[in-house]
């Protein structure tokens, strides 16, 4: 027997999710925020070693100092590019209230500690591309769990760029390699997107 496929509880939810960035003001219970966390780590990922790591913001203080030291090297790089100042400080400043107006900001990092080492390049890139790909599952599983539970949530990738500046900012170990940023809270608006059809992008293969 075919599943009714549009009733699908799980799939309903991957189609309703959304990427919220403006939060209602009142904070988001401990007991939420691990959940979602909780549901982060049933992700799969590479040999079970489950390289995801996670630090999670939900006072002022440090979401103020990551986004000031996120800041300075936005607007550092965006100024080499040659950038017309004015715009890079609307795009600090974007990116600035982003973080800081959150309720709760999650950055989402990745270790190498438990993976497999290997003695040349080709081996060991893999094996750091798994480890990367694990994580992004867990953002996944993090998403999902998020809006399952009636909470909003949106993954910024800006880490990826500043990775060391990020890890200074809040003083993680040396050995997490900061990924990705969640910012997380009750939803302050409603959103509606479509996507492209997957026709185009599927290949059957038969012979």
């Amino acid at each position: 027997m075919v599943p009714m496929v549009d009733e699908h509880p799980v799939l309903q939810a991957i189609r309703a999710r959304r990427s919220i960035r403006r939060y209602r003001a009142e904070q988001v219970p401990v007991a939420l925020v691990e959940a979602v966390l909780d549901a982060a780590c049933w992700a799969p990922s590479a040999h079970n070693r489950q390289p995801w790591r996670f630090a999670v913001l939900r006072h002022p203080a440090p979401k103020e100092r990551l986004a000031a030291a996120m800041g300075a090297r936005l607007r550092a790089d965006r100024l080499a590019d040659g950038d017309a100042g004015e715009d890079v400080e609307c795009d600090v400043s974007r990116s600035r209230a982003r973080i800081t107006a959150a309720p709760v900001v999650i950055a989402v990092c990745l270790s190498m500690a438990d993976m497999d080492a290997y003695p040349d390049a080709r081996r060991a890139d893999a094996e750091r591309t798994m480890a990367v790909q694990s994580t992004a599952l867990a953002i996944q599983n993090l998403l999902l769990a998020a809006h399952a539970l009636g909470l909003g949530s949106c993954w910024l990738c800006a880490p990826l760029f500043c990775p060391d500046t990020v890890r200074d900012a809040l003083g993680l170990p040396a050995d997490w390699e900061p990924q990705a940023l969640v910012t997380m809270g009750w939803p302050g608006e409603t959103k509606t997107k479509e996507r492209r059809s997957i026709r185009n992008g599927v290949l059957h293969v038969e012979d």
